[in-house]
């Protein structure tokens, strides 16, 4: 009979590691978002700022929940490094555009995830990973929606800090 206590973890290694690289994935997106702050904060843009601080705190918390359970699973986590993080941004509006592209991408490898899960068999970690999914319906809305903000007022004249006034809103509205 097996000993069950000497086995490491009840996740497969595969699910394991794709686990591990989200978690990095949402360590990437929490320093992008706030780099992002600190671009908006530095244009005066005090509510996008404030949003994007917010951002980089929630995929913080995403990355940790991740980290987690697969610790609670009985695998090992790991903390990732993270390179590459822009502190310079083109315009208002292309901090928003790649914040829809990070978000569509971060979709993406969450359905992956679900798509390694089912062929696994692994349907405890596929049910832990649709929490993701439904917020990323959430993330990717928000994005889109402040972006249709830039078509509909413009940046033109006080345009910018009428689109930065509403971000919060937007972002609260989808809550």
């Amino acid at each position: 009979m097996k000993d069950l206590l000497k086995l490491k973890s009840s996740l497969a290694q595969e699910i394991e590691n794709i686990l591990n690289a989200q978690i990095k994935v949402e360590a990437h997106s929490s320093a992008l978002y706030l780099a992002m702050s600190s671009w908006c904060d530095d244009q005066g843009l005090d509510f996008s700022s404030d949003f994007f601080a917010k951002q980089s705190n929630e995929e913080r918390e995403h990355m940790l929940k991740l980290f987690n359970y697969i610790n609670n699973r009985g695998g090992r986590a790991v903390s990732p490094e993270i390179t590459g993080i822009p502190t310079d941004f083109e315009s208002f509006r292309s901090v928003f555009e790649q914040t829809l592209e990070q978000e569509m991408f971060v979709t993406e490898q969450f359905n992956q995830i679900a798509d390694k899960c089912m062929k696994a068999k692994d349907y405890v970690t596929f049910n832990f990973v649709q929490w993701f999914l439904e917020e990323q319906v959430e993330e990717e809305y928000v994005a889109r929606r402040i972006l249709e903000m830039f078509d509909v007022i413009g940046e033109e004249g006080t345009g910018r800090w009428e689109i930065d006034k509403h971000v919060n809103k937007v972002a609260l509205g989808a809550e």
